[in-house]
């Protein structure tokens, strides 16, 4: 059996910020061959994150890849991007990590990763805990709940 690497939680701040250690992670992980189904960058909450932060996918992961820590990234993030206030910062996390399906479509994919997780567990789909956001759906797809 092989040891699924993750990245880490969306719930992770970094800065402050939702989800941006998580990119980060998946920048290199995806890099390195580890998660290549996940999304990455173009859809999801890494396009909301990107598009927030203001910064251009491309140069961000060759700054991500070109190695540095945490701190140095979020400094290169805080350069090279818009410069949202504390309270946005804030805002912006609460409305990412508190967001779930908004239409019917949504809501299919919503039960339909639903599903998947309980097939990969060899559960039924009732024994999942009960989840209502999308960051939820990660922590219990990457078997943090």
């Amino acid at each position: 059996m092989t040891n699924q690497a993750y990245p880490r939680s969306p719930k992770a701040l970094l800065g402050g910020i939702a989800h941006l250690g998580r990119l980060i992670d998946k920048i290199r992980l995806r890099n390195a061959g580890q998660i290549q189904d996940y999304n990455y960058i173009t859809v999801g909450f890494d396009k909301y994150l990107i598009d927030f932060l203001g910064v251009d996918a491309k140069p961000f992961e060759q700054r991500v890849l070109a190695g540095g820590t945490d701190e140095e990234l979020l400094a290169w993030v805080k350069t090279n991007g818009r410069k949202p206030s504390d309270e946005e910062i804030t805002q912006w996390s609460k409305n990412l990590l508190a967001s779930g399906p908004k239409d019917d479509s949504a809501r299919q994919r919503f039960q339909g990763r639903l599903q998947d997780i309980a097939t990969k567990r060899g559960v039924a789909l009732s024994s999942l805990p009960s989840v209502t956001t999308w960051a939820d759906v990660i922590e219990l797809d990457e078997e943090r709940m």
